[in-house]
């Protein structure tokens, strides 16, 4: 009987697993990724695929599918389809002749250019881990992790040479970057490499993903090759992106929404449009002249392009825009209402993380009801509210979030997970779900402090202080308070123009929310220090003096 039930259950799953893919599969079909092929580069595709793997077979079918389309719009101008799989597999054929192996370490330290998709294609086409490098990492912090992930083989931009000075990889370093001609560059190597495709190693290519480090040094979160559409299919369920687009992609391409975009374009046969610093001007621009389809953007970002006000986009035609894909770190009510304004109803609002990928997309139907919610549960996932006790909390109250889905990271590379509770994983959030099935972030699981015997979740305050007019932004946590044990600390920065003192942040605060949610601390501050993808960096502003504290009465 059992032998019975087991054999039953497996009949049923694998059914449920087709029903899924399925789905999925009508999805790709209906945003355009399914077209009409010859059987022989079906063939080819095929054949690309099972030599280099999902990933790095990814340029060959664009290339055969796309073939001359531009495929990158970087400051050097062009890159089509044809030429991204050419340079990156002569890339990877250099590679091999300099002694890379099957399933060694390649580190990539830069920034938006096609020196980045040169760099992941050629190494996924020799089955290495790829490490993606954040660009915002001091030296220390390059080495530590450069030496924990075992990388054999560095790529980097030339502003960062004196960050890894000293550092030696086994297998070389090269420039991605360089003002002026050099010898150690890809371009040089690219100009070498044989165009015959590469041999086939012996090992999957694995992308390592590292996290923020908003607390200390990152974490290495390793992420395999999907195996299934379901990682597709949570985004186009909720997300009208189509093929042969373009894709004005100002988020750093290191990061897990980077990309994803990075190598979603080039499944979508779309131009990603790319360049090296973030301009928000220039990206409104971009978006007009290139009449953008799609803009991929951290919250931080979104906010300075909504802030340089209606004469900077009043003449600009957004007509073409489609979507903005915003993810990395909390939008809040507030920003979304008014990037709403300036763009349309085109805001869609994931949550996710490195580790557990995505969980809930907000759409613009979702937030024109809720602007603060981060949306409803994606297709291929599960979202549960949990308690203290691992249980399921009833909508409305705040819990641990926990996800589950079957494309999560497999784990940090120097050891570790995230907290498992019966097969779903932590997201280090707290939140509730209301009664239509939205969710909401509370805040993060540590960061909820306890003042005077009361719980307090700082997003809260933060939401407020965002939503004043004379503020552009504040970041809100708790400090050691020999009374109270720990007190509100709020640092503020002050919009252009307005004026504001640290008895004004309480009173706002103050007749709005319960008194023990007054900041006691007020620190003002030109702007908050932050990660790349926008993470505000908590332990630096912990180090500033505040404006009190003041005791309530």
């Amino acid at each position: 009987m059992r032998i019975t039930d087991s054999i039953g259950s497996a009949a049923v799953g694998a059914l449920r697993r087709a029903a899924d893919e399925t789905y999925y599969a009508g999805l790709a079909v209906r945003a355009g990724l399914v077209t009409p092929e010859r059987p022989d580069r079906l063939a080819r595709m095929g054949v690309a695929v099972l030599r280099s793997g999902m990933l790095g077979g990814l340029t060959a079918v664009a290339a055969l599918r796309y073939r001359d389309r531009v495929a990158i719009l970087d400051e050097r101008g062009p890159v089509t389809f044809r030429e991204l799989d050419d340079r990156s597999t002569a890339l990877a054929n250099a590679w091999r002749v300099r002694g890379l192996r099957d399933g060694e370490g390649v580190a990539i330290l830069v920034r938006n250019h096609r020196g980045f998709h040169y760099a992941v294609f050629a190494a996924a086409k020799c089955g290495a881990r790829i490490i993606l490098l954040n660009t915002d990492f001091a030296g220390s912090a390059l080495r530590e992790v450069l030496a924990r992930e075992g990388a054999d083989l560095l790529v980097y931009d030339e502003e960062y040479a004196g960050r890894l000075a000293g550092y030696t990889a086994a297998r070389g370093s090269y420039r991605a970057w360089v003002d002026t001609p050099a010898v150690d560059t890809i371009d040089n190597l690219i100009a070498s490499g044989a165009r015959t495709p590469p041999r086939k190693p012996t090992t999957a290519a694995a992308v390592v993903l590292l996290t923020s480090g908003t607390t200390g040094t990152p974490k290495g979160a390793r992420r395999a090759e999907p195996t299934s559409l379901a990682p597709l299919g949570a985004i186009l369920a909720r997300v009208p992106l189509r093929a042969r687009g373009v894709v004005e992609c100002p988020a750093p391409l290191f990061h897990t929404l980077g990309f994803a975009h990075a190598t979603l374009a080039l499944g979508f046969g779309s131009t990603l449009v790319i360049r090296r610093r973030f301009d928000p001007q220039a990206v409104l621009d971009s978006l007009r002249r290139r009449r953008a389809t799609a803009l991929i953007v951290v919250p931080v970002m979104l906010r300075r392009m909504v802030d340089l006000g209606p004469k900077s986009s009043a003449a600009q035609d957004f007509s073409r825009l489609r979507v903005i894909f915003v993810a990395g770190s909390p939008l809040g009510a507030d920003l979304c209402v008014r990037a709403t304004e300036a763009f349309g109803p085109v805001l869609y609002n994931v949550y996710g993380s490195t580790e557990v990928a995505y969980a809930t997309i907000a759409t613009p139907a979702d937030l024109a009801v809720e602007p603060g919610c981060v949306g409803t549960v994606v297709p291929s996932a599960t979202v549960r509210i949990l308690g203290d006790d691992d249980r399921e909390v009833p909508n409305g109250r705040t819990g641990r979030i926990f996800v589950g889905n079957n494309y999560q990271f497999d784990g940090y590379t120097g050891g570790g997970d995230k907290a498992r509770v019966g097969g779903l994983m932590s997201t280090g959030d707290v939140g509730h779900f209301d009664s239509a099935g939205r969710l909401f972030i509370d805040g993060r699981d540590d960061d909820m402090i306890i003042s005077g015997g009361e719980n307090v979740f700082p997003a809260e305050i933060e939401e407020l202080l965002a939503a004043h007019p004379a503020v552009v932004e504040a970041a809100v946590f708790g400090v050691d308070d020999d009374r109270h044990g720990q007190r509100l600390r709020a640092v503020v920065v002050v919009r252009p123009g307005h004026t504001l003192t640290a008895e004004d942040v309480r009173e706002h605060v103050r007749n709005r929310l319960a008194r023990f949610k007054v900041p006691r601390d007020v620190v003002f501050v030109d702007e908050l220090p932050r990660t790349p993808t926008g993470k505000v960096l908590v332990r630096v502003l912990r180090g500033l003096g505040g404006a009190g504290p003041v005791d309530e009465k």
